[in-house]
């Protein structure tokens, strides 16, 4: 049996090449423990498109801008923690945490000189503009770094847990710990901070925070700055499993697809639907033929559109109200 070491081909850019799949077939059966392997590879996969979705979430929740270049930024915040870390020979932690506030300060900047530029213009053109800004974050990327894929070596690179028959690489224990522990800052950050409750107050009615004193454009560009931190965040993460070029970028188009799925607009049904949308890839790729892997996301994203085109999570948030 063959097997890409250290790489899910569900990670993998549109350009690379594929093995054939040679994982057990549905007439093989499916054992308990097997099972709990998809579930657990499926459950990391599924926390990097759940972050990145979260990173939709967060801007369109606060300025109504659907930002398609969240997977490049994410790119982005790779590329620095390789250069920092692989490169200029910073400490592991120390290179994280200055990638992540690079690509926050980045994410400032974007907003408060190029997209607060088209704030009121129709969705289209703004959605264009992040299309846009995606192709030049890939192109200066190229041009900086270069076009072929750098590896990420970590602390914990090649080591495993193994739970009965169940293994499971530090590298995606490492995503699972690290998405529980954003989400619970974050989550501490918008219930307990003055400013996290002055960005969930701009996101409900941006004219009445204006005129209760909140600073409605700087709390936009304070937005993009999480959420390009988030990105990076999810970019360190990804970079051990994966490796990092340009078009790594592209998996943003199934983060998105996580984010309609679980409403988009709701913070845990970007959590949700990119567990959805992991689970599901990793159980094709494992158990259907050849081919059903790159397209389950997609698959599910049009059955969810068909039958909740509102999200998992609308209804819920509904009857809160």
């Amino acid at each position: 049996m063959r097997r890409r070491p250290r790489r899910h081909p569900a990670l993998a850019s549109p350009h690379e090449q594929r093995e054939p799949h040679a994982g057990p077939g549905p007439a093989e059966g499916v054992t308990l423990s097997q099972l709990l392997q998809v579930l657990v590879n499926g459950l990391a996969v599924g926390c990097i498109y759940g972050l990145i979705a979260l990173g939709f979430v967060l801007v369109y929740k606060a300025t109504e801008m659907v930002n398609f270049a969240q997977g490049d930024l994410m790119m982005l915040g790779a590329f620095m923690a390789v250069t920092l870390i692989g490169d200029f020979g910073l400490p592991w932690a120390l290179g994280l945490l200055l990638s992540v506030l690079a690509l926050a300060v980045f994410g400032y900047l974007l907003d408060a000189f190029v997209l607060r530029r088209v704030l009121g213009e129709p969705q289209f053109a703004i959605v264009m503009l992040t299309i846009g800004l995606g192709f030049i974050f890939r192109a200066v990327a190229g041009l900086v770094w270069g076009y072929d894929p750098r590896s990420f070596p970590t602390p914990y690179t090649g080591k495993s847990l193994r739970v009965g028959e169940v293994v499971v690489s530090y590298e995606n224990f490492a995503i699972l710990l690290g998405t529980l522990i954003l989400c619970v800052v974050l989550f501490l950050f918008f219930r307990h901070t003055r400013l996290g409750i002055g960005m969930q107050a701009t996101s409900q009615n941006q004219l009445a925070a204006y005129y209760v004193g909140i600073p409605v454009k700087r709390v936009f560009s304070l937005v993009w700055a999480i959420s390009a931190g988030v990105a990076a965040v999810a970019g360190i993460l990804l970079a051990p499993v994966s490796l990092v070029q340009p078009g790594m970028g592209f998996i943003g188009i199934k983060a998105f697809a996580a984010a309609v799925i679980g409403g988009f607009g709701s913070i845990p049904g970007a959590l949700l639907g990119g567990w959805i949308i992991g689970v599901a890839e990793q159980v094709a790729g494992v158990y259907l033929p050849a081919g059903f892997q790159e397209m389950s996301a997609y698959g599910i994203l049009i059955l969810a559109l068909i039958l909740r085109p509102q999200g998992l999570f609308a209804q819920i948030q509904r009857k809160k109200v």
